[in-house]
């Protein structure tokens, strides 16, 4: 399904976090893709480029990440502290031990 808000698309901001680093993928509706998966740190730079990124892309973002130890925690403050919608996950409810691989399906099944 797709969500609509405010007569516009929603984005979907996928973050598969580990220790230090985070992979990011971003979608809009229809699978068009706007960001194929790429590498952050969690420095404050790396981060910022990433806000920046997610605001430049017309429409309403929602970002969901793993629910992993504490390692989102830092980076799920940072992106909600500049109002961004940020939803953490538990990896058991993403099916990621089901054999998806591709943190673009991860997009579609929680936030589409």
């Amino acid at each position: 399904a797709i969500i609509l808000r405010s007569d516009k698309f929603m984005n979907a901001v996928g973050i598969d976090v580990s220790k230090g680093k985070s992979m990011v993928a971003i979608m809009r509706p229809f699978g068009e893709i706007v960001s194929t998966p790429f590498e952050i740190k969690h420095t404050s730079s790396d981060i910022n480029s990433l806000v920046k990124l997610i605001k430049s892309i017309e429409g309403e973002s929602r970002i969901v990440m793993e629910h992993t130890g504490r390692y989102y925690e830092v980076l799920a403050h940072q992106l909600s502290e500049v109002n961004l919608f940020v939803s953490a996950i538990n990896p058991k409810l993403w099916n990621v031990h089901s054999g998806i691989a591709d943190i673009r399906i991860y997009v579609y099944q929680i936030v589409l």
